[in-house]
């Protein structure tokens, strides 16, 4: 198996019994930076040390604390004090299952960094990851989400998913069906701490000259990447480009101003709605949707309720990108910090459209639950 980064070292026996990362620092591995100590964390790059871990965790009968499932931390928001053993899934490697001249099947290791893979791919002739470029963190948690961005999602190319399932500690290959895939949704998002993705298996195109380009500006920066290396047409690493630029654009580096990436779901409603906000806001900006919905940009509610680089202290939403919420306090500031501006600006769009937003990134709770909405005691 071939991988991308060099291997990561493996957990000793002694990680595995629990004897070291005791109250382990989670501040760093979270790309809000938010403050967070848990009591314990436990370290995989290998699939058969979850068994070996399993197997151990069932033998201890001292009140056990709850596990909790922490990848790259790019979409959940942490409690200053997590009572878990956090488990942290960083197998690598990259195989190719199948080829033929219109396809390329390709197996994917939970822990291989996502935008890396998405670069890795396009080099090789591998398409249809190029719009995903630039998202934040590991290939495992992508299907959690359902990433999606500038007119693709990863379901248009994932074809299984290989997981852990903890309350019975069984394997499972799940098919598209099984991860009953959504906007933003995913039966491993609405099962929380149940499921440790491990592999995913995508099918990539080799067509240079399909590419999806109808989203936003991407058509008109991916042409400019294309005219440079004169190209009449924009090819995939031409939207790969693209993308990163405008992301670039858009988002700030979480290594350099922490966040979670885009913080408010799009919210979909009504067509009625919709004209009645049109009628009265000619430019508001939306993208029609099945069944007479409309997916409304909650970055332009933010902008247009006069949010844009506001919220409360120290989480702010970002200058260049309303919808983004930046930690300018990174390692300090708590997720009781992150509710309080969130309630702010929900509040705020909602007393002038009438439109409520809903967060995107995962609230984990002290017990290491999932709050649905608000936030912990």
């Amino acid at each position: 198996m071939a991988s991308v980064l060099p291997p990561r070292s493996s957990v000793s026996a002694n990680d595995l019994s629990f004897s070291h990362n005791l109250a382990h620092d989670l501040s760093h591995a979270n790309t809000m930076a938010l403050a967070c100590v848990a009591d314990k964390a436990v370290t995989i790059t290998e699939e058969s040390q979850l068994d070996a871990f399993m197997a151990e965790f069932n033998k201890r009968d001292d009140g056990q604390l709850p596990l909790f499932v922490l990848s790259g931390g790019s979409n959940v928001l942490l409690p200053a004090q997590l009572h878990a053993i956090v488990l942290r899934p960083f197998m690598r490697g990259i195989e190719v299952t199948k080829q033929t001249a219109e396809y390329v099947d390709i197996e994917v290791m939970a822990g291989e960094n996502w935008h890396e893979l998405v670069t890795y791919t396009v080099a090789q002739g591998w398409y249809g990851l190029e719009n995903l470029a630039l998202i934040p963190g590991l290939t495992g948690a992508a299907p959690v989400q359902n990433i999606g961005a500038y007119g693709v999602q990863l379901e248009d190319y994932l074809q299984s998913v290989r997981a852990y399932h903890l309350p019975t500690q069984t394997w499972h290959d799940l098919s598209i069906g099984d991860c009953q895939f959504g906007y933003r949704d995913s039966l491993f998002k609405r099962s929380p701490n149940t499921w440790l993705i491990s592999r995913v298996s995508l099918r990539l195109h080799t067509d240079p000259a399909r590419v999806a380009v109808n989203y936003g500006d991407v058509k008109l920066v991916a042409q400019r990447y294309a005219e440079q290396h004169n190209r009449s047409q924009p090819a995939p690493s031409d939207v790969m480009q693209a993308i990163i630029h405008i992301r670039q654009q858009k988002i700030p580096d979480p290594k350099q101003l922490p966040n979670c990436g885009s913080f408010f779901q799009n919210p979909i409603i009504d067509q009625d709605q919709f004209d009645d906000l049109q009628s009265r806001y000619p430019d508001i900006v939306g993208y029609p949707m099945p069944e007479q919905k409309v997916k409304v940009a909650a970055g332009w509610l933010i902008e247009h309720a006069g949010l844009k680089g506001g919220g409360i202290a120290p989480i702010l939403t970002h200058q260049r990108q309303a919808l983004v919420l930046t930690n300018h306090q990174p390692y300090q500031a708590r997720q009781i910090d992150v509710a309080k501006s969130q309630e702010f600006i929900g509040s705020q769009v909602y007393d002038k459209f009438k439109v409520a937003l809903t967060r995107e990134p995962i609230w984990v709770n002290t017990n290491a639950s999932i709050g649905q909405s608000g936030h912990a005691d």
